[in-house]
């Protein structure tokens, strides 16, 4: 199954890519100084970076733990995806990496209540550290709206 998830996702980056030129889109309220673009469209796909449970405009993760730090992060990444005229709606792959997979249950549970339908496919699992020693960070790749 994974494979496949793969596979697929390699498949729309080769195809979306062919003939079509990259544009970086800087959202405002980005962790400032990073050497990463926020988001980048190619053709009809917006390629999220990771985002983690940062409050805008700053390097510093929100208090209150894993429920908290995925609103947040839910939220990072909803700011990104309207900036780029998109939505959470035309999410199609998620990437998280949870710094303790004890918390996927709570995690789920709040990532659920923002994709209530429908959901997007989705990879889950564990690294043994994230940035800013957050606790989850989700990547994102959606389809784009009309042309910035």
């Amino acid at each position: 199954m994974k494979t496949i998830v793969v596979i697929l996702a390699t498949c729309l980056c080769v195809g979306a890519a062919s003939g079509q030129e990259k544009q970086v889109i800087q959202a405002p309220g980005g962790p400032p100084g990073l050497p990463f673009s926020p988001a980048v469209r190619v053709g009809n796909l917006l390629f999220l970076s990771g985002q983690v449970g940062t409050v805008p405009g700053t390097r510093g993760v929100v208090p209150g733990g894993i429920e908290a730090e995925t609103r947040q992060v839910m939220e990072n990444i909803k700011r990104v995806l309207e900036f780029s005229g998109s939505s959470l709606e035309r999410v199609v792959k998620c990437s998280v990496f949870l710094r303790d997979i004890a918390d996927y249950a709570t995690m789920n549970e709040v990532y659920r209540s923002y994709f209530p339908t429908d959901p997007p496919a989705r990879s889950t699992l564990a690294a043994s550290g994230l940035a800013l020693n957050a606790a989850v960070e989700i990547e994102c790749i959606a389809v784009a709206g009309a042309s910035r």
